[in-house]
């Protein structure tokens, strides 16, 4: 029903990224999607890979501070609108989204994950609206 995100926060400065991405490769876990926001000091590195619950073990082990969130993934067709109508599904009954961020990009698609107050409303909403839901064995693989 959701994907495991996995958010970091890290230092903003150098070569803490590359430390995040070391950790997991030496792991044998794929980045499959990423989102980083920074401050001068700090960023959040969201992530969606192909392990989570290890992935969240291997960066606290190498003194990340790692939390898995819930978020709702949408394939939206890349047609004018439908981010218009998906939102409007969403806000029309009193959901905020909290964050959203692009997964997939192809020529006739793409795919948002999304974080509101009301994940599990959300994917229902969403849904009922005809909109196409993607799966986690859809996006990553959790048999690494």
């Amino acid at each position: 029903m959701f994907l495991k995100q996995l958010s970091v926060f890290i230092e903003n400065r150098e070569g803490r990224l590359e430390r995040v991405s070391e950790a997991l490769s030496n792991e044998n876990i794929n980045i499959i999607f990423l989102s980083l926001a920074d401050t001068n000091e700090y960023g959040l590195l969201r992530m969606i890979v192909s392990n989570p619950e290890k992935a969240k073990e291997v960066l606290r082990n190498a003194g990340f501070s790692a939390i898995l969130t819930d978020v709702v993934a949408v394939n939206l067709p890349h047609e004018v609108g439908k981010l218009k109508n998906m939102l409007g599904a969403i806000s029309n009954n009193g959901i905020n989204v909290e964050y959203m961020y692009s997964i997939l990009s192809g020529m006739k698609s793409g795919a948002l994950a999304i974080k509101t107050s009301d994940n599990e409303k959300t994917y229902k909403l969403l849904k009922e609206n005809g909109f196409e839901l993607l799966k986690s064995e859809q996006v990553y693989n959790e048999d690494n």
